[in-house]
């Protein structure tokens, strides 16, 4: 009889092999499109010396009616809606994963950020939106009474 060293993570490998299964893109898991099922766009923000870039995926808008950008109380939303053709029969249908529907996506800003000019642009499915940040971006020292 021979005798094997206890080994306090070999089953973590044999539930990480099971996960990966479960989760695998062939099967049909409860976390595939959880993005999509949420009417959640993905969203990049970044920012240069002048402003602010936020990018969002977006494919499939076909006229600027079908999305709103919103600034309210220093809150960048998104919302509007992506038009498919739903002409397809659910017998005929595969699979389905690209999203169509109602969306909507806030995102607070930083505090320097200014709601003034924002400038907006969709090209290739992606929405990008210029928040240019305020003049008054300076430190104040508050002095302090001393009694």
């Amino acid at each position: 009889m021979s005798l094997i060293p206890y080994d306090p993570f070999r089953y973590f490998d044999t539930i990480r092999r099971d996960f990966n299964r479960f989760f695998s893109t062939d099967s049909p898991s409860l976390f595939s499109g959880l993005d999509e099922r949420m009417s959640m766009p993905r969203i990049d923000m970044h920012e240069t010396d002048n402003e602010y870039i936020v990018s969002c995926d977006l494919p499939g808008l076909e006229k600027k009616e079908d999305v709103n950008i919103d600034v309210n109380n220093n809150v960048l939303t998104i919302s509007g809606t992506i038009q498919r053709n739903q002409d397809i029969k659910e017998e005929q249908l595969h699979r389905r994963e690209r999203f169509f529907g109602r969306f909507e996506r806030s995102i607070t800003l930083p505090t320097n950020a200014s709601t003034e000019n924002i400038k907006a642009s969709y090209k290739n499915g992606v929405l990008e939106i210029h928040i240019p940040k305020t003049a008054s971006g300076h430190k104040k020292r508050v002095n302090i009474e001393f009694h």
